[in-house]
């Protein structure tokens, strides 16, 4: 795409966002470490000039050779749609999109010296307009972030290390390095998102994409409420054999689960936070230079402290009980593995409901998902 100016208007009225940075609508955990990464000066740039160690270049040729790009000329709604987001977003330079031959619904932002964006034919036939428009903004979320820059520098180091994992105990290591990659990737996904909330403005259409990437193209045979229920259930549910089950069924993956995603972007489309930026108040790009790591790893960690003393998970409930120093520990653990009910009278503050039912805490792998640079495809969420 050669055209990278912002002429075409948007469907519908749309707020746009001058000058906003993408801490806007970072997730907390995703902010703190791309705060820290773009403070180590430099450390991008060099890593850019090795990219030829990386397939990079293989790819856009390959994408340009065996797949549709998105023009004036090609897939004209898409390229409305993509300069629309570029425009709301204030992303002055529109990445270059195609369009794959593949039925798995799917996209992806990927590139270091210019991000590409690539949808699958399966997410075009599978979304309408108003869900397709959620995706494009999910994936110039992730442009405007620089997830693509720095998800494959953490992941070539990643590659580099297990190169030695000969080394003794260097496996153990590398795998606490994969899994707290995988933990940033999947709150960058919820980054994502809320950048696609942004461009679409239409709560209810990413809602329908997200149930539409878990359950296809029957709309009418699915409901949103009973979609978010599944999360609410999925959290809460079980004893402390089904969250450790959870954590295992999360670790492998880049992506929150689908109806996690839904309901996270629900609630936070329910926040302050998001009313405010709505309003036309939000951190601005010019102000990013000045930012605080630690103040960002603080709000992380506040983050993650708010998580444990809210969530219904039962582990996690665990988790906040011992910090508030709950008595018989020993005959909760038991209780809890066992399944029996133990009485309801304990549990200190973490252990108090009464929240929507709609309300979600973390989680993981899901929709406009896009594969890993190291990994291939991977189903969509992007």
């Amino acid at each position: 795409m050669t055209d990278n100016s912002h002429e075409s208007v948007p469907s519908r009225q749309r707020r746009r966002f001058p000058g906003i940075s993408s801490r806007a609508y970072e997730h907390p955990a995703d902010r703190s470490a791309l705060v820290a990464l773009r403070k180590l000066s430099g450390f991008d740039t060099v890593f850019k000039a090795l990219s030829g160690l990386l397939p990079e270049r293989s790819l856009r040729l390959l994408f340009l050779s065996d797949s549709v790009r998105v023009s004036d000329a090609q897939f004209t709604h898409l390229n409305d749609m993509l300069r629309d987001a570029c425009y709301i977003l204030d992303l002055e330079k529109v990445p270059p999109m195609y369009v794959n031959q593949d039925p798995q619904p799917n996209a992806m932002c990927i590139g270091l010296d210019e991000p590409i964006i690539v949808v699958t034919t399966g997410l075009v036939e599978l979304l309408d307009e108003e869900e397709m428009r959620a995706v494009v903004g999910h994936e110039v979320g992730h442009a405007l972030s620089g997830h693509a820059v720095y998800r494959t520098i953490l992941l070539f180091l990643t590659g580099l290390a297990l190169k030695v994992a000969w080394i003794p105990l260097g496996n153990v290591a590398i795998m606490a390095i994969v899994t707290a990659l995988r933990e940033w990737f999947r709150k960058s996904e919820l980054s994502a998102d809320r950048a696609g909330l942004l461009v679409g403005q239409d709560q209810q259409a990413s809602m329908r994409g997200l149930m539409k990437i878990a359950g296809g193209n029957h709309l009418h045979e699915m409901n949103v409420d009973a979609f978010l229920a599944q999360a609410d259930e999925y959290e809460k549910g079980g004893d402390l054999r089904d969250s450790v089950l959870k954590i295992l069924n999360v670790l492998p993956r880049s992506h929150p689960f689908t109806t996690v995603r839904a309901a996270e972007l629900k609630k936070w489309s329910e926040t302050r936070e998001y009313q405010r930026i709505m309003d036309g108040h939000y951190p601005k790009r010019e102000e990013d230079k000045d930012t605080s790591v630690t103040d960002s790893f603080r709000e992380s960690a506040s983050h993650y402290a708010d998580t444990v003393r809210t969530s219904k998970d039962p582990l996690m409930k665990l988790v906040g009980d011992i910090a508030g120093g709950a008595g018989d520990l020993g005959g909760k653990l038991r209780d809890k593995f066992t399944g029996a009910s133990g009485g309801s009278g304990g549990g200190g503050a973490a252990g108090k409901g009464g929240a929507p039912s709609s309300d979600s805490t973390d989680g993981s792998d899901g929709t406009w998902r896009r594969p890993d640079p190291e990994e291939g495809s991977e189903p969509a969420g992007g």
